[in-house]
């Protein structure tokens, strides 16, 4: 392993200017969402013109692109359609996701109020949001997704903990 001293004779330290380029991700909780805002009827515009080729005119699915609506209840079935609204489990993702792969012919092209707008559009086509819904980096992790606690199951791990009278106290809980 190398240390901040120790040089292998090539390249040169990244600056943080060319880190922060790569630094685009955004959290579930909505860390590291940018300013800006956008509106339900801004996204059906957007979408309109750059999702629809791929996604249908209605998140239905089309040519190149997966269905983004519908499929809420259906994860438990034999025919299970994973969209936006019946599989992600949190809304900020939506917004990475959108940032940093669409359009798919021109990815990380949208700006910050772009992205909110098309997130505002997806989710009130699922149902989630109401037609005048404002996405920002406020309101779009204030957002329940139908299967926010899909992505949660109990530890299967066994309990390692030494029981034996006089053994040491565990060093840290098993959490729930």
């Amino acid at each position: 392993m190398s240390t901040p001293e120790q040089s292998f004779g090539f390249g040169q330290p990244a600056t943080a200017e060319e880190i922060a380029g790569w630094d685009i991700d955004i959290a579930a909780d909505g860390a590291g969402l940018p300013p800006g805002s956008g509106t339900v009827a801004q996204g059906k515009e957007l979408y309109d013109r750059l999702g629809a080729k791929c996604h249908g005119a209605k998140g239905e699915g089309g040519e190149g692109g997966p269905p983004l609506v519908g499929g809420i209840g259906s994860l438990n079935t034999d025919a299970p359609l994973k969209t936006v609204g019946s599989y992600w489990p949190h809304a900020p993702v939506l917004y990475d996701y959108i940032h940093r792969a669409m359009p798919a012919d021109k990815p990380q092209s949208l700006t910050p109020d772009e992205v909110y707008a098309l997130c505002a559009y997806l989710l009130y086509l699922n149902g989630i949001v109401p037609e005048d819904a404002v996405m920002d980096a406020t309101s779009l992790p204030q957002v329940v997704m139908p299967n926010h606690a899909g992505f949660t199951s109990p530890d299967p791990r066994p309990d390692v903990f030494n029981t034996v009278a006089g053994a040491a106290a565990p060093v840290a809980t098993p959490t729930s």
